[in-house]
């Protein structure tokens, strides 16, 4: 076994064929199917049965990071929670017992979020999210024996699927909504997507451990485990498309028309809104506001709204607080430090000052101090002699730095 080459590390563990090839020919648009002996590593350093038993029996889980589903049903979360017991007001953790007596009678296990709690598939995930410029997601599906957790349907973000342990058929059906929106769910379509679960796959395959399928959003699908317990994760990439620019673009150009104070102005007193045609010319006069907006707009005037919804989307490398609080008190000419990852920091140069954002949130610095935290940022480490012991200080209780 090979370690997986440089460059998208976390995507080269998923598919055979390069990214390039990926990007042209799959990206949002085909499946791709790759079996374990095309990859360079296997998935379970990412997760295992045995991480399924730990979170589910020792780690306080609580609804939503749990959910259990039957017959394309999702059950209600007291058929496999209880309360904390004494000391702990929380009614809705993972019942050990509920959830094996579930699971024994053909229920799935849901497993979400562990994108937040599972060491290996949070490196993971961000890894990935950084080669594909989209933000991802992650659950893990458990089904028993000769069950099918969830029936036909399609998902609103492209997923990846990972073979983890067992073997489990899955069923591949063309969309009947192409690039479904994340306001465009499949229950819209329930009639449609059910006609066309009767309809021929135009894939039908087994995935194994080790094997990894990728389905753009909207191909319907379903899974049935095979002969024994089956586990994968579904690694869910929710992509950016062109209607989130068209979204921001009639929010700048919004505020943009608002500076016209013909269109701040009142309507006339007694104004019907029920009423289309004595609305026309008002009708007329915003749409024209919004237009000249829009016309007026350069790729660069929607950079800031972008940039911050792509910093709200995932999160930064996790952060230790206890060990953070106490490097920044023990620091010395020496110590190393790296930029903490994912941060997709930015500086801005104002009057007399400077301000760093990142996904950790905003610092304000002197502007003497934004030479020196650029080439921080663009070399990715310094020790704290050379950014100087009180800027370093501020920036490892800022999140920012971290100890190399």
């Amino acid at each position: 076994m090979t370690a997986p080459p440089s460059g998208h590390p976390a995507l080269r563990r998923l598919i055979a064929v390069d990214a390039e090839t990926f990007a042209g020919e799959h990206w949002g648009s085909e499946p791709l199917l790759t079996r374990a002996r095309d990859l360079p590593l296997p998935f379970d350093d990412l997760f295992s049965e045995s991480a399924v038993d730990e979170l589910i029996s020792t780690r306080g889980l609580r609804t939503p990071f749990l959910r259990m589903a039957k017959e394309g049903s999702t059950l209600p979360d007291r058929a496999f929670t209880r309360g904390g017991g004494t000391g702990a007001a929380i009614a809705d953790q993972a019942s050990d017992d509920l959830v094996l007596r579930q699971f024994a009678e053909g229920a799935t296990l849901v497993l979400q979020g562990l994108h937040r709690t599972w060491a290996p598939v949070v490196e993971f995930a961000q890894q990935l999210a950084a080669d594909l410029g989209h933000p991802t997601q992650v659950n893990a599906y458990v089904t028993p024996p000769q069950n099918t957790g969830f029936s036909d349907h399609y998902d609103v973000h492209d997923v990846f699927v990972l073979q983890i342990s067992g073997a489990k058929r899955w069923r591949i059906r063309r969309p009947v909504h192409e690039s479904p929106l994340r306001t465009e769910p499949w229950t819209d379509r329930r009639a449609a997507v059910e006609a066309a679960a009767q309809e021929v796959p135009m894939l039908e395959t087994t995935l194994e451990p080790g094997d990894c399928l990728y389905l753009p959003r909207g191909y319907l699908h379903s899974a049935t485990a095979q002969g024994g317990v089956s586990t994968h994760l579904t690694i869910g990439v929710h992509s950016w498309t062109r209607h989130h620019l068209a979204d921001e673009m009639l929010k700048v150009a919004l505020s943009s028309a608002a500076k016209d104070p013909s269109v701040r102005a009142s309507l006339p007193l007694g104004t019907s809104l029920a009423d289309p045609a004595a609305r026309a010319a008002d009708v007329e006069l915003v749409r024209a506001a919004l237009v000249r907006a829009v016309s007026e707009l350069d790729a660069s005037d929607l950079v800031t709204a972008l940039s911050s919804s792509a910093r709200g989307a995932q999160r930064a490398a996790p952060v230790a607080p206890l060990a953070q609080h106490a490097l920044a008190h023990a620091l010395e000419d020496d110590t190393a430090l790296v930029v903490r990852a994912h941060l997709t920091p930015e500086l801005a140069d104002h009057d007399g000052y400077a301000v760093l954002t990142t996904r950790a949130g905003t610092l304000r610095l002197e502007s003497d101090e934004l030479t020196t935290v650029k080439a921080f940022l663009d070399e990715g480490g310094a020790t704290a002699g050379e950014l100087g012991t009180d800027l370093a200080r501020r920036l490892v209780l800022a999140g920012i730095a971290v100890a190399a």
